[in-house]
Formats: C-alpha cells, structure tokens, sequence
C-alpha cells in the first residue's frame, strides 16, 4: 500500500509540480488574490506590502544562507565525510538504504538542519554509488524528510526566539515578561520523544516505499564515475600542502586556524557559562562555523569547502526574497492574521493547539521561512493562547510544529539538497507527500493529547 501510494504521488507530483522558482512567483500571485479578497489594503496597499517585504528579509535570509553553508562546509569535513561512509558500508539493501539515510539525516537535522540537510544529502550519494539497485530519488528524498523535525530541534527559529531576551519578535517575553529557556521547548518531553519518534517512523515508512523491481531510477554509471573524479580531485588538493611563500604558509597554518578557532570556542564557552545552555540563530552559526574551521585543520581547506557550500545556497539567494514578498504580502496586508484568525474562531481549549498546528502548516506553504512564520503567526497564537486560557509556551511550538510539517510539500529549503543531487523537486515530492500525511496524524494526535 505504501508502494502504491508513493508511486501515485511520484505520478502526480512529476506531472504537475514546476520549477521550485515557478511554484514562488505562483503562490506570490495566490497571495496578491487572497488579499484583496479577504482583507482592505487595496491594489497599491498590497504592492507596497509585496515590495517592502522583498527587501526586510534580508538580514534574515543572510542568517539562513550562514546556517546552511556552515552546516555544509561542516559536512564536507573529513572526519565526517570518513563517518558517513562507514554508515555506508551498512547499506546492503535498498530498504537499509533508505533508512539510514532518512534516520541520519533526521537526527542531525535535529541538530542544526543546515547540517542535516547537506549530510542526508552527501549519505545519500555515498549509499547510490554503493548499492545498484536503490531508487536514487527516493535517497534524496529521504535525505530531505529527515528535515521533517527540524524546528523541535537546536536551531528551531520559534524556540531560540522566544529564549532571546529583547528579541523584538518574543511575544511571550512582551505579554508575560518571562524569557522561556530550551529546555521548556525543544528540551520538553512532550516536543523531544514525539521528534524521536517521528525521526524513526518516517525513515520505517519511506523504507517500506521503496518501488517494485525494475522501476528504481538508480544513479547512473556515468554520475557516478563524475563523482568519483571530483572528490579524487579534492583529496589531491587537501594533500597537495605547498609552503613555498609567505602566502602559502599562512594559507595552511594549523597554528593560525586553531588560534582563531579558539577564540570562537573561548567565547562560548564563557557564554555558556554565563547564561546557561541558551541558544539563539547567531550562536548556532558561530558554534558550526568554529566546529567546521577546527575539523577541515587548515584555513585553505575550510575555504575550499565553503566555495563548494555556497553553490547550494543559490536557490535560496534568488527566492528567498520571492518568499520574503509573500510575507510582506501576508503581514503587511493582515492576510496572516485572517487565515491564523480563522483557526483561532473554530477553537475550543481541547482543540485549540492541534489547529494552531494546522494553520502553521497552511501558512508555511506561502512562508517557509521558521523566522518569518513566526512574526506572521507568533503574536496572534500567544495572545490567542492567553485568552483561552492554555500554554502561550506549547501554542508557539505549534507553531514550530506546523512549519517543518508542510516543508515536505513546499520546496523551498529542499533546494541546496536537490543541487547537491542533481534532482528537480518533482522527482522527490511524491514520496515527501507520505511523509507529509503521516506526520500530520501522529502531530495532530500529540497535538490533542498534550491539550
């Protein structure tokens, strides 16, 4: 049955789904509509809303590119790179295959989805030149469901928010006046054993996916040879240590880098000591920024990796400011606070979370970017929490919640992952819609217990 139903949405999704740049410019189009229906900007209301959005996401999105091409450049270090062909070598079957990949990216997506996403990814390569008959894009795509739980996670946007003090964007610190610490949000039971639970269940569903015998789109040989000469070509450059100037000297200083580094681990350390286990986007950057220069040993080395990371983070330089005119479109307008507004009037205290969740994850298809669906959504659910008498705390995690689910469907951050491997976002979304169903039930179902 799970077969057939990811072989229907492969179908569906190969036929109708566009260019991830497309499915944006369609849904600002969706957006431009839905305002002038549903609320009183007018047409030149909306196209200032639209324009200034473009630009006021800026800091935020260099912010995002940072974490994910740390994340990357810290993935193609050595020592992780010699990890993940170990776990490998463990991969004698499509259906093991298959399920390393999506529970190994899913646990360090957990960790920092930059990370995730990229090493899901770089697993995924290493498994389809090791097992012929894999279905190469359903190993992408379980490289890409492994970012199903990332906002339960380290670098969930909603959770280091509402942790910063004097954060703009912290409601819950604005209306209560409390600073709420990790360990009361991606820490709680109720957010962490429902993260483990469907890091495993989704990697035993997509396992169960796998297509019948002679339908697998196995990576080809002629891919493969390429990929081999191009790591080939970066060991040699890594060995190749030449010291014959000044420049070169400095270039591979171990000394150089490590005293840099210890710098960054100084100052977390101190910070950490200070304030406790807080986190916040710009920690989480210096923490994978610091851990990749130390790992790559040589100040050339992190360099090389971080020009090969930035060519994934392309697709994210060209739409996230398409995404960013969403949401000015949807705030800006008061379109978000309509469509959040809407959940909110059809909600008793039993069900109040489970549909906060559920229009999280309706807005996340036209923002889907955590930081920006948390100033559309945040204000109205913790305010809305209040008045209804339940947890502002476990009402913004709903909100977290709702955007990682309908990522599955929206291919926006699958992109520096569909580059890596070569794929369009039709080839793996068939596949993501099962994931998709499925972690809206188990969700919902916690959603409803935890009320």
């Amino acid at each position: 049955m799970v077969r057939k139903m990811g072989e229907f949405f492969t179908r569906v999704m190969e036929r109708y789904l566009p260019d991830a740049f497309l499915f944006a410019i369609i849904l600002t189009f969706i957006s431009f509509v839905l305002s002038q229906i549903f609320t009183d900007a007018g047409f030149i209301g909306a196209i200032n809303a639209w324009w200034g959005g473009i630009w006021s996401i800026l800091t935020f999105a260099m912010q995002m590119t940072l974490i994910l091409v740390t994340g990357h450049s810290l993935a193609l270090a050595p020592p992780v790179k010699r990890l993940l062909a170990s776990i490998a070598r463990a991969a004698n079957s499509p259906a093991k295959a298959v399920f390393l990949v999506a529970l190994v990216g899913g646990i360090c997506s957990w960790l920092q989805w930059g990370f995730g996403l990229i090493v899901g990814g770089l697993l995924a390569v290493e498994i389809a030149k090791r097992v012929e008959d894999v279905d190469y894009p359903l190993l992408i795509a379980a490289a890409y469901a492994g970012f199903l739980t990332w906002h339960m996670g380290i670098s969930g946007s909603a959770p280091l928010t509402i942790a910063s003090a004097g954060n703009a964007a912290n409601h819950i610190e604005r209306l209560t006046g409390r600073i709420v610490p990790v360990t009361e949000t991606m820490f709680a039971s109720w957010n962490l054993w429902p993260a483990m639970f469907l890091i495993v269940s989704v990697a035993a569903l997509l396992a169960m996916a796998i297509p019948a015998r002679g339908k697998a789109k196995p990576l080809s040989k002629e891919a493969i040879l390429l990929l081999e000469e191009e790591e080939k070509k970066e060991e040699a450059e890594r060995k190749n240590v030449r010291n014959d100037t000044w420049a070169q000297r400095i270039e591979n200083s171990l000394i150089i880098n490590y005293l840099f580094a210890a710098m960054g681990v100084v100052y977390l350390v101190n910070y950490f000591i200070e304030k406790g286990f807080t986190l916040d986007l710009n920690l989480v950057i210096g923490i994978f920024l610091f851990l990749g220069l130390i790992l790559h040993e040589r100040p050339i080395n992190y360099v090389r990796a971080v020009n090969k990371a930035i060519k994934g983070a392309g697709g994210i330089a060209l739409q996230f400011p398409l995404y960013g005119g969403i949401q000015g479109l949807m705030m800006g307008t008061g379109l978000a606070s309509v469509i959040a507004g809407w959940f909110v009037a059809i909600s008793s205290t039993r069900t109040f979370y489970m549909l906060q969740f559920w229009a999280a994850g309706l807005l996340n298809v036209f923002i889907p970017s955590g930081g920006g669906q948390w100033a559309a959504q945040g204000a109205i659910t913790v305010e809305a929490a209040q008045m209804i008498g339940q947890e502002p705390v476990k009402a913004a995690m709903m909100v977290a919640w709702g955007d990682q689910w309908t990522n599955m469907i929206q291919p926006f951050w699958a992109l520096p992952l569909l580059g890596l491997a070569n794929l369009k976002a039709r080839d793996i979304m068939g596949y993501t819609t099962l994931v998709v169903i499925w972690a809206g039930v188990v969700l919902s179902v916690v959603a409803l217990l935890i009320a």
